[in-house]
């Protein structure tokens, strides 16, 4: 019996070498085109099962596409799933006439996607069920990417596909990477998967092995990266300090800068790109697993939902935010010190918070270290201008995924806030 093939027409090289390698190793055979036009060709050429499409093509539309497909009895009735990073509702009830079986707005999710492929295709594709946490994030040249509950293989992929987003979305050419495993207990049995991570983070960040640090309290993650000799120079750490104090002067060495410059909150970082940036196009996180803030897809849409609070002393960072935010549809609340903020997260909890370190009455570290009694789980940037050292490793260790020094503009603020409200997965 034949296996079933799929056709991809996509525009990105990472989503398409993603989705072929995830494919054919369920059993699929899986062709792909780089646009509209090659899309037409390669169908003519060796009609698949199933076409994964697309609404964004350059050199013939997505429509023409399907109405191309439509001319021909050896493609009409092959099934369709769309893909978008927006469409309008008339202009897709105009596809619907061209055996479109499913949309699926971007970022996607990538389980209940597989679901529908399955169903289409008649052939299982399964997700591991491992309970796994995994987020990802950048600041300056450091990938921070942090593991915990257990090691999920489909979230091992998907991980490959956010590093190099990544390092895309921030330019970065020598990245140094800080993997950091918590509440995992791990064993022998899961030496394949830790495997599998680590190999993934190498090939997918293209760091040496150097500057790439693990930090657990894990013996077996210990032995196991020592006992192979493909993970050489990989350092196993147990202190965040330690393993920021290496990744920071790496960092400033390799861009010719002073070490007390830290570079996980240097300005060079933040000024890059600051036109913005594009939208990923895999949710990090599964369907089941239900995200409190709804990641953007087009600039104007990117805070509608979200709620925000900025909690800062100072009125000009509190009305740069307020605009920043108010001006893409986000509901932004400002608290001028962490008394007020922390009487308001008894009734709400936000999406996103901006939190600055000195303030009066009750400052930044005693709101995170409350949040943390209080078990509040809620993502933060730190935005202040402390840049010692020590205050940077005590904000990482209250909780902080992101440490950004004022002053700031508008595009970069966006950026992160991106960034990080899709960390996880």
């Amino acid at each position: 019996m034949a296996r079933r093939s799929v056709l991809v027409i996509d525009e990105s090289d990472l989503f398409r070498d993603y989705l072929k390698s995830r494919l054919e190793r369920s059993g699929l055979v899986v062709e792909t085109a780089i646009n509209g036009l090659d899309g037409i060709a390669k169908m003519r050429n060796d009609p698949p099962d199933l076409v994964i499409m697309d609404y964004h093509l350059s050199r013939r539309t997505c429509k023409e596409v399907l109405v191309d497909k439509a001319k021909s009895p050896n493609t009409a009735g092959i099934p369709v799933v769309l893909t978008a990073q927006k469409i309008d509702k008339n202009r897709l009830l105009e596809l619907v006439q061209f055996n479109i079986r499913k949309v699926f707005m971007k970022p996607i999710k990538m389980d209940a996607f597989y679901q529908v492929l399955g169903e289409i295709t008649g052939v299982r594709l399964e997700v591991d069920p491992t309970p796994c946490t995994v987020e990802a994030h950048v600041n300056d040249n450091i990938v921070f990417i942090e593991i915990s509950k257990g090691i999920n293989s489909e979230k091992v992929d998907l991980l490959r596909f956010k590093i190099r987003e990544l390092l895309d979305l921030y330019g970065i050419q020598k990245p140094r990477v800080l993997l950091m495993m918590a509440d995992m207990d791990l064993t022998f049995v899961d030496g394949a998967n830790l495997e599998s991570l680590l190999d993934t983070i190498i090939a997918a960040s293209g760091a040496r092995n150097k500057h790439i640090k693990i930090l657990t309290r894990s013996g077996f993650v210990r032995e196991f990266v020592m006992g192979r000799s493909g993970y050489a120079e990989l350092e196993v750490v147990s202190s965040l300090e330690y393993a920021l104090d290496g990744l920071v002067a790496e960092a400033a060495r390799a861009a010719d800068a002073p070490a007390d410059k830290a570079a996980i909150i240097s300005e060079r970082i933040l000024s890059a790109q600051a036109g913005g940036s594009r939208p990923e196009l895999v949710e990090m996180r599964f369907e089941k697993e239900k995200s409190k803030a709804a990641a953007p897809e087009t600039p104007k849409d990117l805070g509608r939902g979200l709620e925000i609070a900025v909690v800062d002393d100072d009125f000009v960072i509190q009305e740069l935010l307020k605009t920043t935010f108010q001006s893409i549809n986000a509901t932004v609340s400002t608290y001028p010190n962490g008394r007020e903020f922390l009487a308001a997260v008894r009734a709400r909890v936000f999406d996103l918070v901006f939190l600055d370190l000195r303030m009066p009455e009750v400052d930044g570290f005693a709101v995170l270290a409350e949040l943390k009694t209080q078990e509040l789980d809620m993502p933060i940037i730190v935005l202040s201008a402390v840049t010692q050292r020590e205050a940077v490793v005590r904000a990482f260790q209250g909780g902080v995924k992101s440490y950004l020094v004022k002053p700031l503009k508008p595009p970069q603020i966006l950026r992160k806030t991106l960034e990080i409200l899709k960390a996880n997965f």
